[in-house]
């Protein structure tokens, strides 16, 4: 008489679940990473009608209500903004400057700023918000 043992029982962990998991956690930090926005500085924009986002690698130049500059998130005294804004410009390669201006800022001082620019032949994009 042949007496057959039972299978042994071997724990395991199914893993099938887990690689679906990770496929949208994937896909949940790719989708939030092109949401974030690279300025930590929060300014109020102007409003304007219609905006392009793509701001890009583009160096960026905020100032708040207070006269406060900034190149990208680096803040820099008002003497040193026009050889600081030089040198960024050369390191990247790229004239290209996007201009941040706080919604209730002086003409005056916009004006002041997009005159830099002129001076030394770079392009300033003004930032806005959809309105």
């Amino acid at each position: 008489m042949a007496i057959k043992r039972k299978k042994r029982f071997h724990a395991g962990v199914e893993s099938s679940s887990m690689s679906d998991i990770m496929f949208f956690l994937l896909l949940f930090f790719l989708i939030i990473s092109t949401l974030a926005n690279p300025n930590v500085i929060k300014v109020p924009l102007p409003d304007a009608k219609e905006t392009d986002t793509k701001v890009g690698s583009h160096l960026t130049l905020t100032v708040t209500s207070e006269k406060r500059y900034y190149l990208d998130k680096e803040e820099v005294s008002p003497q040193d903004l026009e050889v600081r804004l030089l040198q960024e410009t050369k390191l990247r390669k790229d004239e290209t400057v996007v201009l941040r201006p706080a919604y209730d800022l002086d003409v005056q001082e916009l004006i002041d700023l997009l005159q830099l620019g002129l001076k030394h032949q770079l392009k300033f994009v003004i930032a806005t918000k959809a309105g």
